[in-house]
């Protein structure tokens, strides 16, 4: 490869990740900014944004005390899922980071605090997909209001002005994976079967790779 070659694959590289960077903070403004618009809508989304983690919290306490092995099955699901999408997340966070928005853009519509740190990828965003994505996976139906929930809350966190698109997004897409990876074989290890019997077998039967 020649030295101009090489030139125009540094510029090409520099280029897309500065369209990136673009594209990440012109979304960023365009959902931020609706809360300058719509003022009386920002306190449902700092609602959910700070408050949804206590009633997933409470979900969690009542899947636990259901004495329902399938649900019980499901949150131990749930808490492999958190585990390996926090990996991911420490993993992506190597790979590229950012401060939060009001940390390094002018005029953000910042409605709660939060410390100024790597916010990519959303922490919060990854502990709500993974568990509403899990909770889906093994209830069906009318559960995809769990997953609704969890888009609910990624989108307050670019709303109230401390993560941007990128951040919710690829927490987001790590949660959902590592949710099909653990759904797909956690359920199917031995000690699992041992002790939930024929509902590790049930668990995963309707996803195939």
């Amino acid at each position: 490869m020649t030295e101009n070659s090489r030139l125009k694959g540094v510029k090409w590289g520099e280029l897309h990740r500065m369209g990136l960077i673009d594209l990440n903070v012109n979304l960023f403004r365009m959902i931020n900014d609706l809360g300058k618009e719509y003022v009386s809508l920002n306190p449902i989304f700092v609602l959910i944004a700070e408050y949804a983690l206590y009633f997933l919290i409470l979900s969690v306490l009542l899947f636990l005390f259901s004495k329902n092995k399938r649900n019980l099955l499901m949150l131990i699901c749930g808490i492999f899922t958190v585990i390996l999408s926090e990996i991911f997340g420490k993993l992506a966070g190597l790979l590229h980071s950012n401060k939060p928005p009001f940390a390094e853009l002018i005029e953000v519509n910042k409605l709660i605090e939060k410390g100024i740190s790597n916010s990519f990828p959303s922490d919060h965003t990854m502990i709500f997909f993974s568990l509403c994505v899990t909770f889906w996976l093994f209830k069906r139906g009318w559960s995809f209001l769990w997953f609704v929930l969890a888009c609910l809350v990624g989108f307050s966190r670019i709303w109230v002005g401390v993560h941007y698109p990128g951040d919710v997004i690829v927490g987001a897409v790590i949660s959902i994976i590592s949710a099909l990876i653990v759904y797909k074989f956690v359920p199917h290890l031995s000690f699992m079967k041992k002790r939930f019997g024929s509902q590790s077998l049930k668990s995963s039967d309707h996803i195939e790779f």
